[in-house]
């Protein structure tokens, strides 16, 4: 009788099994590469994009200056010996440098060589003066060597990214003017400093007097804003879905809205805030009380499913626990299951604030890429934010404005950095594991 339950073995024939053994450890081996080789090229391109971000902007920390000495003559500046802030504010500083100019360069001559001998230092240097003098009243009527910004121009030579070897037509920098800065060079007149007004002013046409100061100042007003509208709404809003309101289709209706909420695009938002807050309420445009506000409702959606998924993680036994000792639904809410879930709150706060910083788009459509050159000061001043002011710079034709965008870039980034470190060290210092 043949045996049905023991299969007929080849001997001649390998071990199917142990090849599809074999074949199982070959692909995933290969699958390890795959990941292997996949991660190692976002590391690759992340690096490249870093480093070629820090090779262009790491040039707008640097500024080059030039030294001159200038006359402070008495009846140009305080012709009745007063000393008052108001006399010595309204002094023709700029005639005084172009006459310190001439001093420098006695060979030059004629209105056109004066003028392109005027453009080798910064057109903000006659405030330069004018601030050194009000600080300094006891100096008039003597000659100072003071240190003066060059033109971006110079300072995009010095730094040697304008060649020399090209025609005069194609660079923007002329041939006496390069004669001109040569000379300096060599008696030692020209230097390299920090450049410490790209941190301290506000926007400017000029590369050599621009700063991120008022972007850095609109970016905190707005992203005050929406902290304060953003956090104990989309919170309240968590609490009740998740520990009070009924289970019913307005419900899942509610939590199906605020998932596609968070995945609208920014700008819907911005048309949002055009129609509504500028529109309709009359709000005043490039504040950053309506970039707050735009921002605030992109960041709701974010902050409540944070939340709820932290206030989810909370052990039922916390709950049961709390009720049984007769503390209210509200007290075990404010009083246990919130203080432990804080953690996860804070960390999805973060991040959808770090979200908020990063934008573009919805503040450009309520006015936040006007040009501002004065700091704001209150949240309905005119402001803009540095990522528009990112998108300002990129748009320059100038070659100095391109190390202005890399270096506003690394600034963002760094902030972008310590925020999305601080909801990391937040998690791991707080979070309970149950």
């Amino acid at each position: 009788m043949t045996d049905l339950a023991t299969p007929h073995r080849d001997s001649t024939r390998p071990d199917l099994s142990a090849d599809r053994l074999k074949r199982r450890y070959r692909a995933e081996t290969r699958f390890r590469i795959y990941g292997i080789a996949a991660i190692a090229t976002a590391l690759l391109m992340l690096a490249f994009l870093l480093g070629s971000i820090t090779h262009k902007g790491v040039g707008a920390f640097i500024q080059t200056e030039i030294s001159l000495t200038v006359s402070l003559d008495t009846a140009e500046i305080d012709p009745d010996g007063t000393r008052n802030r108001e006399t010595l504010a309204k002094a023709n500083y700029r005639k005084i440098i172009r006459n310190a100019l001439r001093e420098r360069f006695p060979d030059v001559s004629g209105r056109r060589n004066t003028r392109e001998l005027t453009k080798i230092i910064s057109s903000g240097a006659d405030l330069t003066l004018r601030n050194h003098v009000i600080e300094n009243p006891d100096q008039v009527g003597t000659e100072q060597t003071l240190w003066f910004k060059t033109s971006a121009d110079i300072d995009q030579l010095n730094k040697g990214n304008t060649p020399r070897d090209v025609p005069e037509a194609d660079r923007r920098v002329s041939d006496k003017q390069i004669a001109w800065f040569d000379s300096l060079n060599a008696a030692r007149d020209i230097r390299s400093s920090f450049n410490t007004t790209f941190f301290t002013a506000g926007a400017s046409s000029e590369p050599e007097q621009a700063g991120i100061w008022g972007a850095v100042v609109g970016t905190a007003l707005t992203l005050v804003v929406t902290l304060i509208l953003s956090f104990p709404i989309g919170v309240m809003s968590a609490v009740y879905l998740e520990e009070f309101a009924p289970k019913n289709r307005w419900t899942d209706l509610i939590e199906v809205n605020i998932n596609n909420l968070a995945a609208v695009p920014s700008i819907v938002f911005g048309l949002l805030g055009l129609a509504v807050f500028l529109n309709f309420f009359g709000l005043p445009r490039s504040a950053p009380l309506v970039g707050g506000l735009v921002l605030a409702l992109m960041t709701l959606p974010t902050v409540i499913i944070a939340a709820r998924a932290a206030m989810s993680s909370v052990p039922p036994s916390i709950r049961e626990a709390a009720l049984g000792v007769g503390a209210s639904p509200l007290q075990t809410v404010t009083h246990h299951v919130l203080p432990l879930a804080m953690p996860g709150i804070l960390t999805g706060t973060i991040i959808g604030m770090a979200r908020a910083l990063g934008e573009t788009a919805p503040l450009l459509m309520i006015g936040m890429v006007a040009f501002i050159v004065d700091i704001p000061r209150g949240f309905t001043d005119a402001a803009t934010v540095l990522p528009v002011q990112v998108y300002l710079w990129a748009d320059a034709s100038e070659r100095a404005f391109e190390e202005r965008t890399s270096a506003a870039i690394m600034v963002l980034l760094a902030f972008l950095i310590l925020m999305n470190l601080a909801a990391v060290i937040l998690r791991r210092r707080f979070e309970r594991r149950w």
